[in-house]
């Protein structure tokens, strides 16, 4: 039977041929943690390899994910489906085990990591989530959810600002089951971090409410052990184990020093390694005693096969509640959505009023926020201006963690990448609001939701110079454009409730991809519509007002400026001019419709074109052309009321006028 430092030493032996194989790569932590991985895999981690969805299972985040083939190796010796062949394409087009770890290329990979910080972030969402669903559907003897949280981190991870956001909320949510393992190595890819990271690591997690485990000797099983043993034992604080490991353990030459952290370590110094480990074996070879040791499928299959029994058990004692979870954890809407949502689209319709779109965004939560009891909300303490906190709202505490809110604190981008964390566990579709200009603090996350296609909502409120007096510091002007860029998320800017309903709507049956609405502080007019343009709506752009005839001008606007562009239409029209209005609260969406129904909005033989939006200009002339005109913000704004604003900044149904005269 392979001994403990031979199952080990298969992750380094991977790890080394594989980094080396791609000629790029970092081998140094997976290395280095090899002993902390074999540790906590082999002994404590409740996975089955046969099945990597079995929804109760431990989940595992690599938070520094540029030690990819430490995950690879681990995934490959427990018996998941990674063969060898996958090991040797490391870092090649098309592989499964890419540069970084990415949510659903291997099986196995819980979310995708790189961007230091944002896998503890989403550790910190996963077992969140566990928390949550434990307490609204275990009962007394059957514990359905139950499972922790395990995350790997580097000192990348911890000098990371987000990493003090999520890892204080964890403390004060008491999240018992999660449990992070520091790789206290010293090194970053700069060299030994004692001139740039001096923190006391300890004394900060122990401020933050999690119990620590500090010096243990992350290369000795036994001491990693223990640690998991007492971490795992105390379920009223998250912890945080501190190892002391040698980045690069094993290399002669390169141990302990940045030259291994990011670089192949050579043919020559692999060879040197492996000798010195006494791992007698080729590139990519294992011996068949070390698979047997590491093979986890019969283990996870009785893990999975012991809850299963336990889950029939609940089912048939509390067969609504079996229901419901089975109902969330594969994502399924309820039976009733679409009667719920056609409901409140027709009550919008009939009832017009003219509301903020952010309070219209709250009107639909009243509605659907009951309906939905998967839908979890949360705000960067901004709810009374976002308008978040919903009639079915119910904040989540330490104390009381069955509710369907989180309050994340001044944290915009914790949130962001902790409702991803929400949204990859399952049982969830997690909506976070703040202000849109603050959507910066919090972009790499909003990307890393696109990247993943993760089913959430990101709700920006206050939306544009409209904002008014708070100034140029808190009026958005680019970051619009930035969002409608970014693929597979949908950036909606709605201009009335009705419009506000269809983009949650929307947001709400999109599975491949998040969804961002972009939301006014002031009051929107509604607009008038037939029913095929109520239908039309959902197709992210539509004609709103049409002429008689062929337009011979088409005015195009989202949001706020919709009403412009209907004034705008009303003059052109006493002037004798063949006006449309298109409307298009969503352009991703638009552009996804087939050329037919584009050309039928937005015909090619209309070359006379004007775009009017409160944001940034350059966006729009993909829709205008080079020749037409945009009426917006090529500046930052000012701190004065939103109607001298807008007047300021010439964006008014006259100037719209005057362009389309212009043309």
């Amino acid at each position: 039977m392979a001994s403990r430092k031979d199952l080990a030493n298969a992750i380094r032996a991977l790890s080394m041929d594989g980094v080396q194989a791609a000629n790029s790569g970092h081998p140094g932590a997976p290395m280095g943690m090899a002993d902390i991985a074999e540790v906590l895999w082999n002994d404590f981690l409740d996975h089955n390899p046969a099945n990597p969805d079995w929804f109760n299972r431990d989940r595992f985040v690599l938070s520094n994910g540029h030690g990819s083939m430490l995950i690879y190796s681990l995934l490959h010796l427990s018996g998941y489906d990674l063969g060898i062949e996958d090991l040797k394409q490391f870092r090649q087009l098309h592989s499964r085990t890419a540069g970084h770890p990415e949510y659903g290329y291997a099986p196995g990979i819980e979310t995708t990591t790189g961007p230091l910080g944002q896998g503890i972030a989403n550790a910190v969402g996963f077992a969140a989530a566990e928390k949550i669903l434990a307490a609204n559907f275990n009962k007394p003897g059957y514990d359905v959810v139950d499972h922790f949280t395990y995350a790997f981190m580097g000192d990348g991870c911890l000098m990371e600002g987000i990493s003090h956001e999520v890892c204080s909320l964890a403390g004060t949510l008491k999240l018992g089951k999660l449990i992070a393992f520091y790789d206290d190595n010293g090194i970053s890819i700069d060299g030994e971090v004692e001139g740039w990271f001096t923190d006391d690591t300890p004394a900060r997690f122990r401020s933050y409410g999690w119990q620590v485990i500090d010096n243990v000797d992350g290369h000795d099983a036994a001491s990693i052990a223990a640690a998991i043993e007492l971490a795992k034992a105390n379920t009223e604080q998250p912890t945080i184990i501190c190892c002391k490991t040698v980045i690069g353990f094993g290399s002669p030459n390169k141990a302990g020093s940045h030259d291994c952290h990011g670089a192949p370590l050579g043919a020559d110094e692999i060879k040197a390694s492996k000798e010195a480990l006494g791992w007698k074996y080729g590139d990519f070879e294992v011996p068949a005693d070390v698979y047997e040791g590491w093979n986890g499928k019969a283990a996870g299959s009785e893990k999975e096969a012991s809850w299963d029994s336990l889950f029939a058990a609940y089912a048939a004692e509390y067969p609504a509640e079996a229901a419901e979870l089975k109902r969330r954890s594969t994502g399924e809407l309820p039976a009733n959505w679409e009667e719920v949502s056609s409901k409140m689209l027709a009550k919008f319709a009939a009832e017009p009023t003219k509301v903020a779109s952010r309070k219209a965004s709250q009107n639909v939560l009243d509605v659907i926020g009951a309906e939905l009891p998967e839908l979890l909300g949360g705000s960067a303490d901004l709810a009374p201006s976002n308008l978040t906190f919903h009639k079915s709202s119910k904040s989540i505490t330490d104390k009381d963690p069955a509710g369907n809110y989180l309050h994340y604190g001044v944290r915009e981008f914790g949130m962001s990448a902790m409702i991803n964390g929400l949204a990859l566990h399952g049982g969830f579709i997690p909506y976070g609001a703040t202000f849109l200009v603050f959507m910066e603090y919090a972009r790499n996350a909003i990307r890393m939701a696109a990247i993943m296609k993760q089913r959430l909502v990101h709700v920006y409120t206050h939306d544009s110079i409209g904002l008014g007096e708070d100034g140029p510091t808190h009026q958005p002007v680019e970051q619009v454009a930035n969002l409608r860029n970014t693929p597979n998320l949908n950036t909606w800017r709605p201009c009335d409730e009705f419009e506000t309903g269809v983009a949650w709507v929307s947001g709400i049956e999109k599975t491949d991809g998040p969804t961002a609405l972009i939301l006014s502080r002031q009051g929107l007019a509604p607009m008038e519509r037939t029913a095929a343009q109520q239908a039309d709506v959902a197709k992210g752009g539509y004609v709103l007002v049409d002429s008689e005839g062929a337009p011979e001008v088409i005015l195009i606007a989202t949001g706020s400026e919709v009403e412009l562009a209907t004034q705008a239409a009303a003059t052109l029209k006493e002037q004798g001019k063949a006006v449309r209005v298109v409307s298009m609260p969503c352009t991703s969406v638009f552009d996804a419709q087939d050329a037919a129904y584009k050309e039928s909005v937005l015909p090619a033989a209309v070359s006379k074109r004007v775009a009017v939006e409160a944001l940034h200009v350059d966006f729009w002339y993909k829709y205008v052309g080079l020749n037409g005109k945009v009426i917006g913000m090529s500046t930052y704004g000012e701190s004065a009321p939103a109607a001298d604003l807008y007047k300021h900044f010439g964006i008014t149904a006259d100037a719209v006028v005057e362009a389309a005269n212009s043309l």
